[in-house]
């Protein structure tokens, strides 16, 4: 990491609270400096194409689009940039999709204000950052022959981005209607997830693909 030099850093988030709380914890570091805030995808990627921060700080639930198709975006137009997720999912699948598809970080948001000044600063001098307990999880993942990495095609690991949120949301036991607001999506587009879902998965109903989801949740140990 480059010293003297201030490293600007942008945040993503669909929630100004959030953007506020990690706004004044960049403050409190005198190296570090925020350069842009945006709400949501089409915003940040104005605010790229005007100026390239060091750092993104990107949630992975935004509005209409998730935060891994930015990450993917950024790392094919601005590859220089260090993209760290936020996330409310703790399973390590989300982890493993994260880095597979550019981020060099991964951070809870609940753990967010007391690891998101060292989680920068790690990407900044050219490391992943990940919490010891996804690292572990993914360790063992990969151990056991199971990663998502190694089977794209077949089971969850056919899901894309959205559905794996909404199939984890249904594993905890979220209604259509919890799932529709907590992803900022229609009820109609969650039930097209689920149904998208059961297909892929090969279910042969609804209490199957729960079933099958709280299996899920359980050996991620979410």
């Amino acid at each position: 990491m480059e010293t003297g030099k201030k490293q600007s850093i942008i945040i993503v988030d669909d929630h100004a609270i959030v953007r506020s709380g990690l706004a004044m914890l960049l403050q409190a570091e005198p190296d570090l400096v925020l350069a842009e805030q945006a709400g949501s995808i089409p915003e940040a990627r104005e605010k790229l194409a005007a100026q390239v921060p060091d750092v993104a700080l990107v949630d992975i639930t935004l509005k209409e689009e998730n935060g891994l198709d930015l990450v993917r975006h950024m790392k094919q137009h601005y590859p220089s940039v260090k993209t760290i997720i936020l996330s409310m999912h703790d399973e390590s699948a989300y982890a493993e999709r994260a880095i597979r598809a550019g981020a060099a970080g991964y951070v809870m948001k609940e753990n967010a204000d007391d690891v998101v000044v060292e989680a920068i600063r790690t990407v900044l001098e050219g490391r992943v950052y990940l919490s010891p307990e996804i690292s572990s999880r993914i360790l063992l993942s990969i151990a056991g022959g199971e990663s998502g990495a190694d089977k794209p095609d077949t089971g969850v690991g056919s899901l894309t981005d959205r559905e794996l949120e909404v199939f984890a949301a249904i594993g905890r036991g979220q209604s259509t209607r919890t799932i529709a607001e907590a992803l900022n999506l229609s009820a109609r587009t969650v039930e097209v997830y689920r149904a998208n879902i059961k297909r892929k998965l090969a279910c042969e109903n609804a209490a199957q693909v729960v079933r099958e989801a709280v299996r899920y949740i359980e050996q991620e140990g979410g």
